[in-house]
């Protein structure tokens, strides 16, 4: 389909609505198609590719609200969905903040070209995605100590969207996605230590060589051979650029206005106050060209804007769509997310964490005695206090240098705390949605022998 086949599409889920009672509504339509092929032990594992569109239509009665989805764009699918969500809505408690936004409030133009989220070159054939999977696998298998790769990965994505409402606002954008993975595994039996690497880019001549990739999953592999428990006490941690921005997501998981309207946010009332060092700024930005997290506007139709997050320290305000604006007495900030089969929900777009002078090396010189962190699994976080726990993996640093490889080891902290003293390296991929450097935060609880 066509962007206009789907801005067609939209018109007609809210003519629909319309004609079978509702108030107001919006509607999304979502066109993909997605490619993978894995590869193992130098052949074919398994290869899919899927295409489909996929309808959203949440209409209003009164201060009621419904939201249906449909694969099927018939005329007469069109109708049963907008009959069964306006009954549903009827059926609905009140939401006195439910409600689209005023026409003065919509986005009326704008620059998709400049965001470069589409690249106009051909789809890759399965063969090319295979061949990258091969090469991936190759370069890992030829690191000396990788016993195995476990799977390695080519890929490729394309997605339309279009959005539309009955209040005027109408538009949509393409964008595509380029990949490639790999997992090796060094060791055998209970030595067994498993590492990877990825690229993940819109364009695919930003796309990392697959021998590389390949290459550094099994170094990261071979790297970890050899691990053990730390020893338990207070000591600093360095978390990897790889990990990072798991502390950053942390805190923006605690800024979004939907967890501060329900109460359930370690941060409600910092606004105005310090949550990082002196001078640090957490930036959003939704403009950046070739960047996962670009967009225009937002799932409301409202215009997507550079903000301050964090500015010199001090948080500057809430993640907000629509409804979480007006249960805070507040705006919107642009930042509304959906899908097809739901309502919106404040999400950010992209972030970027200033980075430091330092680099990682002069970090875990400078750091004494510690655990560098290259890995994490599971996670304890207390959304009210901030209580933080997670098992992790790394290489422990003794006396400012690299020793041995660690695992099964317990990190535990408090976030409020470990933000407000977070040192920056200067390795962050800005090309990442995500950019944020390795971090070092002192004074920490390790949990080993």
């Amino acid at each position: 389909m066509t962007p206009s086949d789907l801005s067609t599409l939209t018109q007609r889920l809210i003519a629909a609505a319309r004609n079978a009672g509702a108030d107001a509504s919006d509607a999304m339509a979502v066109q993909g198609t997605s490619v993978s092929v894995d590869v193992r032990a130098g052949a074919l594992e398994h290869a899919e590719r899927s295409e489909g569109v996929d309808l959203g239509l949440r209409v209003f009665v009164g201060q009621k609200q419904a939201n249906v989805s449909s694969s099927d764009t018939s005329d007469r699918t069109v109708e049963e969905m907008a009959t069964r969500a306006v009954a549903m809505a009827r059926e609905a408690p009140d939401d006195p903040h439910s409600g689209l936004a005023d026409p003065e409030q919509l986005i009326t133009d704008w620059d998709i070209d400049a965001l470069e989220l589409y690249d106009p070159t051909p789809e890759p054939s399965a063969d090319t995605l295979q061949d990258d999977a091969m090469a991936a696998e190759a370069a890992a298998q030829g690191v000396n100590g990788v016993s195995q790769v476990q799977q390695s990965t080519g890929a490729y994505g394309s997605r339309q969207v279009w959005l539309a409402t009955s209040t005027g606002f109408s538009g949509g954008y393409t964008r595509t996605d380029r990949a490639i993975s790999c997992v090796a595994i060094s060791g055998t039996g209970t030595g067994m230590e498993r590492d990877y690497s990825g690229d993940s880019r819109i364009f695919q001549s930003d796309l990392r060589p697959a021998a590389e990739l390949g290459r550094e999953a099994g170094e990261r592999a071979v790297a970890r051979v050899g691990a053990r428990k730390p020893p338990t006490g207070q000591f600093s941690v360095l978390f990897d650029e790889r990990v990072s921005s798991t502390l950053i997501g942390h805190l923006l998981a605690a800024a979004n206005g939907s967890a501060v309207a329900r109460g359930a946010s370690w941060l409600r009332d910092l606004l105005g106050e310090a949550v990082l060092p002196d001078g640090l700024n957490l930036v959003e930005d939704p403009h950046r060209p070739r960047t996962g997290g670009s967009r225009p506007f937002d799932g409301e139709g409202l215009a997507t804007q550079r903000r301050n997050i964090v500015e010199n320290g001090v948080l500057t305000g809430w993640t907000l769509d629509l409804a979480s604006g007006r249960k805070l007495g507040m705006a919107s900030t642009g930042n509304a997310a959906r899908g097809t089969s739901g309502p919106p929900s404040p999400s950010n777009w992209n972030v970027a964490l200033d980075q430091g002078t330092a680099s990682q090396a002069d970090l875990i010189r400078d750091m004494g005695t510690g655990l560098l962190v290259t890995s994490m699994i599971g996670s304890t976080i207390n959304p009210n206090t901030g209580d933080y726990s997670r098992g992790a993996a790394g290489i422990w640093v003794e006396n400012g240098e690299l020793t041995y490889p660690v695992n099964e080891c317990t990190i535990a902290g408090s976030l409020p705390e470990m933000l407000r003293r977070i040192f920056p390296a200067n390795d962050a991929r800005t090309h990442l949605s995500r950019v944020v450097p390795s971090l070092l935060v002192p004074g920490m609880t390790l949990a080993g022998n």
